[in-house]
């Protein structure tokens, strides 16, 4: 089948329409994933559970929140200049142990990229604009 040019462009802006609507996520899709989140962290926040608040976590350096003791590695992830924004917790959700070798967090991470954009846009509703 051979698409004419105007069909070929016609059907780009429809998948990068489709690309860009899923990578904004859907933050009450995301409420709904966080559920397996939140046996360990609050996003309403500052409390801390068995991991940190997530309230403001998009543009926090890692390993900084106040009065919570991380991984030796997580500080040094910090230290090193990792600080939390969309695409970066779009990896660490994904692969918690492989982005962050030696932390302390034990969820083996979200399989779907569905899951971390809607939890992503979840998130962003608890931190400041970017």
């Amino acid at each position: 089948m051979k698409l004419s040019l105007t069909s070929a462009v016609a059907a780009l802006i429809v998948a990068t329409g489709v690309t860009a609507a899923q990578a904004e996520g859907d933050a009450a899709a995301g409420e709904k994933v966080f559920k397996k989140c939140a046996a360990c962290h609050v996003v309403d926040s500052d409390d801390k559970k068995v991991g940190p608040s997530l309230h403001n976590v998009i543009g926090r350096t890692a390993g900084t929140t106040e009065g919570f003791k991380y991984s030796k590695s997580m500080i040094e992830a910090g230290e090193g200049g990792l600080v939390w924004s969309e695409e970066t917790i779009g990896e660490y959700l994904k692969d918690p142990k492989g982005y962050v070798k030696g932390n302390k967090m034990s969820f083996a991470g979200l399989k779907k990229d569905e899951d971390v954009a809607n939890v992503i846009a979840y998130l962003k509703q608890f931190s400041p604009a970017e």
